[in-house]
């Protein structure tokens, strides 16, 4: 029933909007809905957030600095080749505004990390995973873990872990770079703790820029493909839904494309009525790799034979405006 009444009101929305002067299309929505109902509605109202236009719309006047978020309050930019950590607040119009600038030590060898011990600090978005209170003198008062290796991490077969922004040494001296982790002064480093929410905080490590001007027309395309994405996924539509997997995917338990598409060919054989809502979505453009984003939202699952409530992470490719899944969680 409550999902009845939220179409409704979507629907009165559109209505509302276009009441003045509709188009064909939110004709054809009145006239199903007149004739068939809500189901057929439902359907429709899918349909159309898997059109480009709609989020090309939508994102017009959005803050785009670091691409589509909806589940962040705090970015953390760190710029390697600047030595800095910037601290980004979402203010009450839903824009990030520079609050902090923090001197910073990484790695002591450039470029991206790829194994354990080769004195690198990663590039890449992660989050901050724990926070360590009680942690050695020479990481200063508290370190906040990030999570590196990431699912990307792992599909290109980088190692190590361990990845902290921390202090420094309370009682001693040490080098002007770190083993691979972000380290900033004791009093930054309190104040940062002061002043974000761990669990609503994202990190973007670069190697020169914090943050670069977003192809807002690739990410409409993305937001319009993952919902295309969902679309075919919710109506059992296993040819589109496997049209959208790059022959390279490998999932995160280390499941490759063949393997994965006979598991997806048994589930979709079951025909089953599916509810599959996303909130929170947030599309990252990747800082290694071109055309490359980062897909984060939270899924919640419902069929006849399964339920599933949880987060979920997609590294996407565009490829000719053709969104490839490399890797999921």
């Amino acid at each position: 029933m409550a999902n009845k009444f939220y179409f409704l009101f979507i629907l009165f929305l559109t209505y509302t909007y276009f009441s003045t002067n509709l188009a064909a299309s939110e004709l054809d929505i009145l006239t199903n809905y007149r004739l068939n109902g809500i189901n057929n509605i439902e359907k429709q109202m899918d349909k159309e957030l898997a059109n480009k236009s709609y989020w090309s719309a939508y994102l017009k006047n959005k803050d785009m600095k670091f691409g589509y978020i909806e589940s962040y309050k705090n970015i953390l930019t760190c710029n390697k080749s600047k030595s800095n950590l910037l601290v980004y607040a979402k203010d009450s119009n839903n824009t990030y505004k520079l609050t902090k600038v923090y001197s910073a030590y990484t790695g002591k060898e450039k470029g991206d990390k790829e194994k354990e011990g080769d004195l690198k600090t990663p590039i890449g978005v992660y989050n901050l995973v724990k926070k360590i209170s009680n942690v050695d003198e020479f990481y200063g008062p508290l370190a906040f873990v990030t999570s590196y290796p990431n699912i990307y991490d792992k599909y290109e077969g980088k190692t190590g872990k361990g990845i902290w922004i921390h202090g420094l040494p309370i009682h001693e001296k040490r080098d002007k770079f770190t083993k691979g982790c972000i380290a900033i002064g004791n009093k930054s480093i309190e104040c940062l703790n002061k002043h974000i929410d761990m669990d609503k905080t994202l990190l973007i490590i670069n190697k020169q820029c914090n943050y670069k001007k977003v192809n807002i027309n690739a990410i409409s395309q993305v937001l319009s493909q993952i919902y295309a994405w969902r679309y075919a996924w919710k109506y059992n539509n296993l040819k589109d839904y496997l049209n959208f997997y790059s022959d390279d995917f490998i999932r995160f338990d280390g499941m490759k494309i063949k393997k994965f598409k006979s598991y997806k060919k048994r589930i979709f054989a079951k025909n089953e009525k599916k509810s599959i809502i996303f909130k929170n979505l947030n599309v990252i453009p990747y800082p290694t790799h071109k055309d490359t984003y980062k897909v984060m939202f939270d899924e919640e699952y419902k069929s006849n034979s399964f339920s599933f409530k949880g987060k979920k992470i997609l590294i996407v490719q565009l490829i000719a405006s053709q969104m490839k899944i490399i890797t999921e969680k």
